[in-house]
């Protein structure tokens, strides 16, 4: 018996669930993980995660640099573990 999509739902037949892993990503929901999407001529360039954050933090340093008076308003991050952590100073 072939399945058909419901035309009402993005959901298609061939979407396998079955090993999917209910919650898994709800710690990092929580703590305020953001989702953010490359086009794909960027995403060539930055591949992962880490590449793109350190090429964030070298712009973050070039605007400090070049605009002393200026400063651009960063959290300050402590680096711990896989995850980030704000600084209680900026909660």
């Amino acid at each position: 018996m072939s399945q058909q999509a419901d035309p009402d739902t993005d959901m298609l037949p061939e979407y396998d669930f079955s090993h999917g892993v209910r919650g898994k990503h709800y710690k990092a929901y929580r703590a305020g993980t953001n989702v953010v999407f490359l086009d794909p001529d960027v995403a060539k360039t930055f591949r992962d995660s880490a590449s793109v954050n350190r090429a964030l933090r070298l712009l973050i340093e070039v605007a400090h640099e070049r605009v002393p008076h200026r400063r651009v308003q960063t959290p300050a991050i402590k680096r711990t573990g896989g995850g980030r952590k704000h600084s209680a100073a900026h909660r």
